[in-house]
């Protein structure tokens, strides 16, 4: 039987998108503020957050980057937190997992393998870019691979599950599946385990509906009660993804990290945009939206008075 709450993720920035790609891409403190605010109004019961330079639109991993805007978000709303320990494909992880370590969220994204992590196949949609950091973040993606070796991952979970933090295992394609599984019979993840499948990304598993079951399938049979599953689509594929998935019982990741679209052609204007058009497909379906502190019920997380922020 279908999950009867649905937790909603929201994936405010992100650092794949770029500044040229869409004037609505939440770059400066107050602008995550704003758009990770209006999306937990909008029935977003997870925030999950990266930073970036105001000035250029850069991803920063930098504590002083996510200090501007993670306490603020804290005393605006009871969503539950959750910072990227992914930062960027470019990142060393002990940059990449400096903030998680520092504030103690109560979760944290884990990519759970390495990948290819094309990019490059957007530059052909712009002529020209505001920043120049930008054409050579896409086009170096054509030789470029995102490490999250098993010593990356151990070094991750050694440093933060001390503080309690859970763990949005972020999996691109079925071996990620079997990578999480390898850590949970060496009991170094404990159930439940939150499993973010992502489908549609140059180098990990397609957007078809066939890979969606896949990953769904090989999840039931390596995790069985031990997980609950969610879904983000890549680009046009968002939406379409998120209403398989709930339908298939899974909850569902939105925001302009994973999509800069709200329909067919029509760039969203906030994040709230998506996690209104996600709330539209779970209440069609007859399913309920879950509230932050249903979620946490559902992961059996600590608590958002338990964080550093």
């Amino acid at each position: 039987m279908a999950q009867r709450k649905v937790i909603i993720t929201c994936a405010v920035t992100g650092a794949i998108h770029t500044p040229t790609m869409s004037p609505h891409l939440p770059i400066t403190p107050d602008e995550i503020v704003t758009d990770a605010v209006a999306a937990a109004e909008a029935g977003a019961a997870i925030l999950h957050l990266h930073a970036r330079n105001p000035e250029t639109g850069q991803p920063d991993q930098t504590i002083e980057a996510f200090a501007r805007f993670l306490p603020r978000i804290k005393q605006q709303t009871a969503a539950v937190i959750n910072i990227t320990s992914g930062g960027s494909p470019y990142m060393k992880v002990e940059e990449r997992v400096m903030p998680a370590a520092r504030f103690k969220p109560e979760v944290a994204s884990l990519n759970m393998g390495s990948m290819n992590f094309g990019l490059f196949h957007l530059l052909d949609k712009y002529k020209k870019f505001q920043h120049p950091w930008e054409k050579e973040h896409l086009a170096n993606t054509r030789d470029l691979v995102f490490r999250n070796t098993f010593k990356d991952i151990e070094y991750i979970l050694e440093t933060c599950y001390d503080n309690g933090t859970r763990f949005e295992f972020e999996c691109y394609d079925i071996g990620h599946l079997y990578n999480l599984k390898h850590f949970l019979d060496r009991g170094l993840v404990k159930p439940p385990l939150f499993v973010q499948s992502v489908f549609g990304l140059l180098g990990g598993i397609g957007p078809h509906p066939e890979d969606v079951m896949h990953m769904k399938r090989t999840a039931d049979r390596l995790f069985g009660d031990q997980y609950r599953w969610s879904v983000l689509g890549a680009g046009r594929h968002q939406l379409a993804i998120a209403a398989q998935a709930a339908s298939m019982g899974g909850n569902i990741r939105v925001g302009l990290e994973d999509s800069l679209w709200a329909g067919a052609g029509k760039l969203a204007t906030s994040n709230a945009d998506q996690v209104r058009l996600a709330r539209s497909i779970v209440e069609g379906l007859g399913l309920d939206v879950a509230s932050p502190d249903e979620a946490r019920e559902i992961l059996q997380l600590k608590g958002g008075d338990k964080v550093d922020i």
